[in-house]
């Protein structure tokens, strides 16, 4: 191990506290120093990546902290640097001088197009994939490079996949991982299951004979209980299985036992059961499970509330039809009249191409109860016009500075909600605390 990139990512962390800032600097400092740094560690605990179009965040913060719970040293990239670089910064920062990873857990996120980067040089005990969808055409390209991309570094993986068995996407690359073993989570058919898929959908086709699949229901978008008509690929049994889905009082049932959730929407649901597979597999203790769900931290940005008096912001990022839809009908069940935001930026990490927008069914948002939307960020124009198509009746109005957005929404309604791309999220956040005076 070369002790010079440890001292290296560890001081530069420490000169960059100093000033107030982080990233992933060290990292990038580090692998200049030595290349193979992530390759001569020692781990003395299990490795768990996470990734997956959505979700990823959300699922790596809760898995933490179910261990956490449970008494362990977890190491993790929190705050979403889940590039080569920010990876090897959260385990550098965290190594002894000999070589030794100082945790009994690692818990890290990893972008999709950079798993083919880390995986194949630390030892991963379980990857763990939420979902695949269309995501960023210009920098992921089509979805089936993005999986093709993962799936090249499968054929020598020991581990275990922990994947989404609801999501033919996720389930195929346990076809490309022969010495791994798979274990997969799922949601059984329920109130909220529909039996025609209506939103847009990759990767209905058999990975196997390419034929298309039939769907005996949909959970939203392409995920929902599948099989091939002229071959064996099939929704696998569950390993873990959530069952009474209540998405208004965020309740479910895992082996006989309500848990209540903190997030809301069906895509969280999928997130606690991607949590609970992890403490399965782990023998994690139930209790630790759940005394996660009541403590769990909201990363920011992902439905988070802001509450001032009778006031109170939702903020929430989206960044592709799939994650944009299953945020959207969150707000389709709010009932109060609201004023919403909406951040559309066109930045290189928020994906350049804003077509997909026209993928999501903003119509869910133009009811009586949306009194004002107000479209801002690079391509609000494009925005405006989205909305001006699906024919919204209601004020519609373009802000050139966000905080000027948040403004006019808060002076407008007690229910704001803000969503915004990935770029603007925290740029969002910061008008909100600043209008709302917190």
């Amino acid at each position: 191990m070369s002790k010079l990139s440890v001292l290296a990512a560890r001081t530069s962390l420490c000169l960059l506290s100093m000033v107030g800032r982080g990233g992933s600097m060290p990292g990038t400092i580090a692998l200049k120093l030595d290349p193979d740094s992530l390759s001569k560690l020692k781990f003395n605990g299990p490795v768990i990546l996470v990734t997956g179009t959505n979700g990823k965040t959300s699922t790596a913060n809760m898995i933490s902290s179910m261990f956490e719970k449970a008494g362990k040293r977890v190491i993790s990239n929190r705050k979403g640097d889940n590039m080569k670089a920010g990876i090897t910064t959260a385990i550098l920062t965290h190594t002894k001088m000999n070589g030794t990873v100082d945790a009994d857990v690692c818990v890290l996120e990893v972008d999709e197009l950079n798993i083919r980067h880390v995986l194949p040089y630390i030892p991963v005990s379980a990857l763990v994939v939420t979902n695949f969808f269309r995501d960023q055409l210009d920098r992921a390209k089509e979805m089936e490079q993005l999986i093709n991309s993962i799936e090249s570094v499968l054929p020598n993986y020991q581990g275990t996949l922990v994947l989404n068995g609801d999501d033919p996407n996720t389930v195929r690359l346990a076809l490309k991982a022969p010495k791994a073993n798979a274990v997969y989570f799922g949601i059984g058919q329920n109130q909220y299951s529909v039996l025609n898929g209506l939103e847009a959908a990759e990767g209905k086709f058999c990975p196997i004979c390419a034929s298309r699949l039939h769907y005996d229901y949909y959970q939203y978008s392409h995920i929902g209980h599948y099989s091939c008509p002229n071959c064996d690929f099939k929704t696998p049994e569950y390993d873990v299985a959530l069952s009474d889905i209540n998405l208004t009082s965020q309740t479910f049932v895992i082996d006989q036992h309500q848990y209540q959730g903190p997030y809301e929407g069906m895509y969280s649901m999928y997130n606690y059961a991607a949590v609970a597979a992890v403490m399965k597999h782990f023998n994690v203790p139930a209790t630790a499970f759940d005394a996660m769900l009541k403590d769990a931290p909201k990363p920011a940005g992902r439905n988070e509330h802001f509450t001032k008096g009778n006031q109170e912001v939702i903020l929430n990022l989206i960044k592709n039809p799939t994650g944009a839809n299953e945020v959207l009908k969150v707000i389709e069940q709010d009932q109060n009249e609201k004023a919403i935001v909406i951040v559309l930026n066109d930045k290189e990490q928020d994906g350049t191409d804003v077509s997909w927008i026209y993928d999501t069914h903003f119509e869910k948002l133009m009811d009586d109860q949306t009194k004002q939307i107000i479209c801002t960020g690079r391509r609000a124009g494009d925005m405006a016009l989205r909305l001006f198509y699906g024919d919204y009746q209601n004020d519609l109005s373009i802000e050139d500075d966000i905080d000027q957005a948040v403004s006019k929404a808060l002076a407008s309604s007690e229910h704001v909600y803000v969503i915004a791309t990935y770029t603007a999220l925290l740029v969002a956040r910061k008008a909100i605390t600043k209008e709302m005076g917190l």
